[in-house]
């Protein structure tokens, strides 16, 4: 069975973000995903046209638009990456290549592993490597394929000196409609990473055709922190009924529809501009169709097994869902276990504030004590973008950077390689 189809992408996300999904849950997206995964119940309907697509932006469908990508905190992952010439970098998340490029420019005689799951963005590292002979290795994987991938670049258990991790969709995937992640462009309702690499995979069409209300209200629950979740699922069910949903502009369409029109745009983004309903569901079944949470924790602990001792980890994260479980991995917590709560989340749950939108989860110093990790090392305290960058690029406005020191030592990288090279002789013995 695939990992997006497997049970861990429920119940471990649930157990790690506090208990947002109800424990009957994980029941009702098995039974689903097994209803997505039959080749006969995938969504086969037009993606061409629809009675809700005819508002439309006809000069926006048709025109075609070139990518433009503003790698975000570009400094501040230089600096705390601090990487050294001729240093192996492992960039998990190339993208467009704004962190690699500058990365390559700042630093000479640096070897950057460029990986990706975008193929689009495999094509973009191919012709970096063209352009830095010798110093860039593209790779075309998720992060829970690395393992099995990166060995035979001959990266071994301690011989990257620094990792970056840019989670969440690219500005690369947002501002292609074909792709689907937008709900300010039309375009058929898709969202899969990986393009068409696995074309049998379900994408957010399937999604929202084929699961039911129960579930539907779960996933917006357990990855978009939406409120209004049985609203939104009840009108998207019955929407489906009437005509199958297939473009992005649809989907955003039927869930402003559960809305009174003074709601369209109450919502407010960090800079208090007007976010659209939508905006939240959207992001929910993206997460969802791309298991992210799942594969980020596999991408984490792919840079905790490949990073060398004192070797720097730089993760930037652009949700409070990444950003939480990005904190305790790096605090070495339990992730199937609940969360622990310091005393002013614990009285905020109390008062019933979690809720909130836009809630800034401040980290008290006194709190953190007894919280390090036996395998990192926190090298400063969560950085947001300046003021400045976030006014010269929007889109950084939610992100957070966290950066963490490795302190395995080299007794630790010895007994992972070891069972590595172990795993890989049965391999041969067993394929000859």
């Amino acid at each position: 069975m695939p990992l997006y189809c497997s049970r861990f992408m429920v119940a471990p996300c649930k157990r790690t973000l506090g208990d947002v999904v109800p424990d009957h849950s994980s029941r009702v997206f098995r039974r689903c995903w097994r209803r997505l995964w039959h080749p006969g119940r995938l969504y086969t309907g037009s993606v061409t046209s629809s009675p809700d697509s005819e508002f439309r932006n006809s000069e926006m469908s048709t025109q075609s638009e070139k990518p433009f990508h503003t790698p975000v905190m570009v400094k501040e992952v230089l600096q705390f990456l601090d990487i050294k010439p001729g240093q192996v970098v492992l960039d998990l998340t190339f993208g467009a290549g704004g962190h690699s490029k500058a990365i390559l420019q700042s630093v000479p005689g640096v070897t950057v592993v460029a990986a990706d799951r975008d193929p689009k963005a495999f094509q973009m590292a191919q012709r970096l490597a063209e352009e830095y002979r010798g110093q860039v290795k593209p790779v075309l994987g998720r992060f829970s394929e690395l393992n099995n991938l990166l060995p035979a670049l001959g990266l071994r258990p301690g011989g990257v000196d620094a990792a970056l991790l840019d989670a969440g969709c690219s500005s690369m995937q947002m501002d292609s409609a074909e792709r689907g992640f937008s709900l300010s462009k039309d375009g058929p309702l898709d969202m899969r990473m990986d393009g068409d690499r696995y074309p049998d995979m379900p994408c957010a069409a399937d999604v929202v055709n084929a699961l039911d209300q129960q579930a539907l209200a779960s996933v917006l629950a357990a990855y978009g922190e939406e409120r209004h979740t049985r609203k939104i699922a009840a009108a998207i069910t019955q929407a489906r009924s009437v005509y199958p949903i297939g473009r992005t502009l649809q989907l955003a369409s039927i869930v402003a529809g559960a809305f009174p029109a003074s709601a369209l745009y109450a919502r407010r983004d960090r800079l208090q501009r007007p976010s659209h309903v939508a905006t939240k569901t959207f992001q929910a079944l993206r997460i969802f169709v791309n298991d992210e949470l799942n594969e980020l924790h596999a991408g984490l602990r792919v840079a905790q097994t490949l990073l060398r001792p004192k070797g720097r980890l730089c993760v930037l994260t652009f949700h409070s869902l990444e950003d939480r479980l990005t904190k305790r991995f790096l605090r070495g917590e339990d992730l199937a276990a609940p969360p622990r709560r310091s005393h002013r989340q614990r009285a905020k749950a109390r008062l019933g504030l979690e809720g909130e939108e836009h809630e800034e989860e401040e980290e008290n110093e006194e709190e953190e004590k007894g919280r390090e990790s036996k395998h990192w090392v926190s090298l400063k305290k969560v950085i947001k973008p300046s003021e400045e960058e976030v006014q010269e690029n929007p889109r950084a406005r939610s992100a957070k950077l966290r950066t963490a020191g490795l302190c395995l030592t080299s007794t630790h990288h010895a007994r992972l390689w070891n069972h590595v090279e172990a795993s890989s002789r049965y391999n041969e013995y067993d394929a000859s």
